[in-house]
């Protein structure tokens, strides 16, 4: 939708935009046409939360397959489809008023939440890889693997002070600029901290698996999201990311105002697909899911139970939640939901108009966003850390 020629497919709509009015929400006499790509991310972003939306609430509750609503949910694929398309196609006849302003917050709501769950399968990918490695290092050659994990962790370390340094060099002034060299301070003493907690001999002898592998990953996501917020600054002297998607930009009716395809949006949207390939592969690994598909490895034949059956030597799957459902259908929407809502502002750059309405400008909402899920993805991890020890009786394997 904002690619320029697909933007400027979208004159043709009907009443999608019809001179001065209202663009984005906001009274002005700016030609709208401008904003066209910008409008239809939101319109679809719209879209697609609704129909998960719908499929969230339509699913609750639902504990097997024997609930005639789990139909709806492996089935009638078609008719979703079609719900889909229709639901976008209204999407775009939604009067301008105040929709996209309003819909504005309900995606830094959404894009937050997403941002954690990314944060807890980025943690939980770090302890799986620490654990995996110091596993193999134990049955097979232990300085080949441990080799591997030194040079991988002082690779993301490095990139990480990297980093830091090149915030601090572009981000920030000698003066002003007061914002940025807090957050990047704030995050860089946090960071030191979660490494430093990580060797911990106490923290060692709770989770032998703990170690600075884990911490760097996290440091390197920290800093990555730290570098995100910045670059959504609403000050060109503080941002050299606001001043390049502003000198690219052109208020015209056959160039987008912005352009989204920056660095942090593309290692953000690079990053949104590792994490759906990792859950992907993580799920595929888990030996409860493999039992679930009646695999040939899982040792289990399709008449293994009931309503299997075998043709031709050929195994076929039969319904396997019956007596339970093999992972929470709301949940499974309402995480598509909030992808979709990430997926939307990582594309119009968090983007809103201010009142000058000269640019498209990031409020400061979206970097607090921002830094303040960076915080909340340190304290769990700190708290993945620290729990085994305060908690003794419970078992976090």
């Amino acid at each position: 939708m904002i690619i320029p020629g697909v933007e400027k497919e979208l004159h043709k709509l009907p009443g999608f935009c019809e001179g001065s009015g209202s663009v984005l929400g906001v009274q002005t006499k700016v030609d709208c046409s401008s904003f066209l790509g910008h409008k239809a991310v939101y319109r679809m972003g719209f879209a697609m939360a609704a129909f998960f939306c719908l499929f969230a609430v339509l699913m609750v509750c639902v504990r097997s397959s024997k609930d005639p609503r789990a139909a709806l949910q492996n089935g009638f694929w078609f008719f979703k489809f079609l719900v889909l398309v229709g639901i976008t196609v209204g999407a775009f006849y939604i009067p301008d008023g105040t929709f996209t302003s309003v819909w504005f917050y309900f995606g830094v709501v959404g894009s937050f939440l997403f941002i954690l769950i990314q944060l807890v399968l980025l943690i939980d990918l770090a302890h799986s890889w620490s654990q995996r490695w110091l596993h193999n290092a134990e049955e097979g050659s232990a300085k080949g693997w441990y080799a591997a994990l030194c040079t991988v962790t002082f690779i993301f370390y490095a990139a990480s002070i990297t980093a830091i340094v090149l915030l601090y060099v572009y981000y920030t002034k000698p003066e002003g600029c007061t914002e940025g060299k807090a957050f990047i301070s704030i995050n860089l003493i946090l960071c030191l901290i979660v490494s430093v907690v990580s060797i911990l001999p106490k923290i060692q002898e709770a989770q032998p698996h703990s170690g600075l592998l884990q911490a760097s990953l996290i440091t390197l996501y920290t800093i990555y999201v730290t570098w995100a917020a910045l670059a959504n600054v609403p000050s060109q002297r503080c941002n050299p990311t606001l001043l390049l998607r502003n000198s690219t930009g052109s208020a015209t009716a056959t160039e987008p105002l912005t352009t989204w395809w920056d660095a942090p949006s593309i290692v953000g949207l690079v990053i949104f697909i590792l994490c759906t390939l990792f859950i992907s592969l993580r799920s595929s690994d888990h030996p409860q899911v493999n039992k679930l598909m009646l695999t040939e490895e899982s040792g289990a034949g399709a008449g293994a139970g009931p309503g299997g059956a075998e043709e031709g030597g050929v195994h076929r799957a039969y319904d396997n939640e019956q007596d339970g459902v093999s992972y929470n259908y709301t949940f499974f929407h309402l995480c598509l939901l909030l992808a979709a809502l990430y997926i939307m502002m990582t594309l119009t750059n968090w983007y809103r108009p201010d009142k000058s309405l000269q640019e498209l400008s990031s409020p400061w909402t979206a970097v607090w966003v921002k830094i303040s899920s960076s915080w909340a993805g340190l304290l769990l991890y700190l708290w993945t850390l620290v729990a085994p020890l305060l908690l003794p009786d419970r078992d976090f394997s």
